[in-house]
């Protein structure tokens, strides 16, 4: 599972909390599960960083705290590129999570490359933070297209993404029969987004 975070500067005023949820996050994905995660970061004038896959929450951690925001343009598609370009027959990238709260880029561009990730099953799951209406239709497009969900989340709803980040992760691992399989809330709100699509 590739696991992409926005660190442009418009998420800067809320990075500190932001990112002990990413770590809560992390755990929850990798709580009793033998998954791989790669973490993703872009920031700045075109700063693209991805780790190794890792497979402890300690190691993301550690991964995320020299992680500062910085100003620049988002790189969804770059992300996207990326997870493509990484995704193959003897490793195959189950689940693409984005973490971000802005889109400025072309969403027909975007859309052409969620279509790709469909083809490959390799579903995006967007999870927006704030408000932002356009950012929110560009992500539930790309869930659309790419067979996989979106969600928004502030810090009040903490505890809602980390129960459905736990879901993502047990899809990435199990696929939909993991998700029909289980009782939690998390896996079902993921499973009623995941067989909506078409």
């Amino acid at each position: 599972m590739i696991f992409a975070l926005d660190a442009t500067a418009s998420r800067e005023p809320t990075w500190d909390q932001a990112r002990r949820l990413h770590g809560e996050l992390f755990s929850a994905a990798l709580h009793n599960q033998t998954l791989a995660i790669q973490l993703c970061y872009y920031r700045g004038l075109s700063e693209f960083n991805a780790s190794h896959w890792l497979t402890q929450p300690a190691a993301l951690l550690d991964q995320m705290s020299s992680v500062s925001c910085q100003p620049g343009a988002t790189q969804i598609g770059r992300v996207i590129h990326h997870a493509l370009n990484t995704h193959s027959a003897s490793l195959p990238v189950r689940a693409v999570v984005l973490v971000g709260d802005a889109c400025e880029e072309p969403a027909a561009a975007l859309a052409s490359l969620a279509g790709q990730c469909a083809i490959k099953q390799m579903p995006l799951f967007l999870f927006q933070e704030g408000y932002d209406a356009q950012t929110q239709k560009i992500f539930e497009r790309l869930a659309q297209l790419s067979h996989g969900a979106y969600a928004p989340f502030d810090a009040s709803s903490a505890e809602q993404l980390r129960a459905l980040l736990a879901a993502v992760g047990r899809f990435a691992q199990g696929g939909i029969q993991a998700l029909r399989q289980s009782n939690t809330q998390g896996d079902q709100a993921l499973l009623c987004q995941l067989e909506k699509t078409p």
